[in-house]
């Protein structure tokens, strides 16, 4: 069974699947992950992520850092042989348990082959959503690059299983951007990939800093998908917010439920879970397995609570914003690859705060006080008439910027600190650095 069957018979059966970002650069190590997370009490699928270096195509330095034995932050998957990954899977991967990799890279055809080659066909990423935000790779490299993945994803299919590709378009930034921007990007990357022959499709979308506004995108997420995407086997993955996390064990579990209760709301099929430890260093196998059981509680309390609403509400303001930009990118150019080159070059797209060189970097988005993500200044994007002015018209400033990127973590840990978390549940030095919180933006 494909890792989209996988998902949409659970959801037919009203469970969602939850799934961790864990990975290890031991094959003894990131077997065990997966076998605990196989065992949890839960709805699971498995996770390989891979170490940067793989991601930045460094092999070289994955390759030393094992010989010297050297923690890595994932799996090096083509540093390992494919003998070896394919006896660290053996017995654990199956119709009741598919196993996605995870990786971040913007040129991605050589992680995409050796995924084949070790029996893996689930994976993530995108043109944009894995290229502008965190490097500096060409735009146009990387959609010649996912183009070509994409192809050889597709033709693996021709064996028997149906590969599955997710994109990371909704998450971005991690924080910050204006959910129709998020929307609008997740559909396109869905619509990239479909041009080159994949079939089974998940598009993403990240936790924000509303749960109202939040129920809004992802039902204009799929009402979207619903209309460009007629002949694609697609399901919804939110993710649990990527942001300044709570730094409460308290505010973390509860953030984290917030999350369930989002996927549950909007119908949709899989979740991406956060641990305590998020705020502080990279979690154990325990604290995933942890956060995973938290998840699926949850998600079972919201449904006893009431039946979702997969349909209900046509996505609002949000809707019009993604299809107000979706449309204006279709238009740029026959094909969809050089449709988002275009796009960017011309600023039809503009990524908040993102500093890659094929960006505007005009747009700019602010936390109102109702607690949406709204735009203060939207550059050359086609949304004239579909986005008020800010009111006021002023600029964010510094002090905004910080207030808004720790909204969600103050008020989380708040809400912890007034219950049964001691007030001491803020360790000493526990917080984040910002290499950490780069990291969290990124993964």
């Amino acid at each position: 069974m494909s890792f989209g069957a996988f998902v949409r018979r659970h959801a037919a059966a009203g469970e969602l699947v939850v799934q961790p970002r864990a990975g290890f650069g031991d094959p003894a190590r990131m077997r065990a992950c997966l076998a605990a997370v196989r065992e949890a009490r839960a709805t699971t699928a498995g996770t390989i992520t891979l170490d940067s270096y793989t991601r930045l195509g460094d092999l070289e330095s994955a390759g030393r850092a094992l010989r010297e034995g050297n923690p890595l932050n994932g799996y090096p998957l083509l540093n390992h042989s494919t003998a070896t990954t394919t006896a660290m899977l053996d017995g654990l991967t199956g119709p009741d348990f598919p196993v996605q990799v995870r990786h971040g890279s913007a040129k991605p055809l050589g992680i995409v082959r050796g995924m084949i080659r070790a029996g893996l066909h689930a994976t993530e990423g995108g043109p944009v959503s894995y290229c502008l935000p965190y490097g500096r790779t060409p735009l146009a490299e990387s959609v010649r690059e996912w183009a070509a993945s994409c192809e050889v994803l597709a033709a693996a299919g021709e064996s028997g299983t149906e590969p599955q590709l997710e994109t990371f378009g909704g998450c971005l930034m991690g924080q910050l951007c204006p959910p129709g921007l998020l929307v609008a990007v997740s559909v396109l990357e869905a619509v990239f990939f479909r041009a080159h022959g994949l079939r089974s499709l998940s598009v993403s979308y990240a936790q924000q800093t509303s749960t109202a506004q939040d129920e809004e995108a992802v039902r204009a997420l799929r009402r979207l998908c619903a209309e460009l995407l007629p002949d694609t086997d697609w399901h919804v993955v939110v993710y649990a917010y990527m942001g300044m996390y709570p730094q409460t064990p308290g505010g973390a579990r509860e953030l984290l439920a917030e999350a369930a209760r989002l996927a549950v709301a909007t119908g949709s099929e899989r979740l991406i879970v956060k641990t305590v430890a998020e705020a502080h260093r990279l979690p154990t196998v325990a604290e995933n397995v942890d956060a995973l059981e938290l998840a699926a509680r949850a998600a079972a309390e919201a449904r006893r609570a009431g039946p979702a609403a997969a349909t209900a509400g046509d996505g609002g303001e949000t809707y019009q914003e993604a299809r107000a930009l979706i449309d204006a990118v279709l238009d740029c150019a026959p094909g969809i690859g050089d449709a988002l080159v275009t796009a960017f070059g011309r600023g039809l797209l503009d990524i908040p705060f993102c500093l890659h060189p094929d960006n505007a970097g005009r747009a700019r988005s602010y936390l109102a006080a109702d607690g949406r993500l709204r735009w203060s200044d939207i550059g050359s994007m086609p949304l004239t008439g579909v986005v008020g002015p800010r009111p006021g018209g002023d600029r964010l400033t510094a002090r905004d910027l910080m207030a808004a990127l720790s909204h969600v973590q103050r008020t989380f840990d708040g809400k912890a600190l007034e219950g049964p978390d001691a007030p001491s549940a803020l360790t000493s030095g526990s917080r984040p650095s910002p290499d950490h919180l780069v990291r969290m933006t990124k993964e």
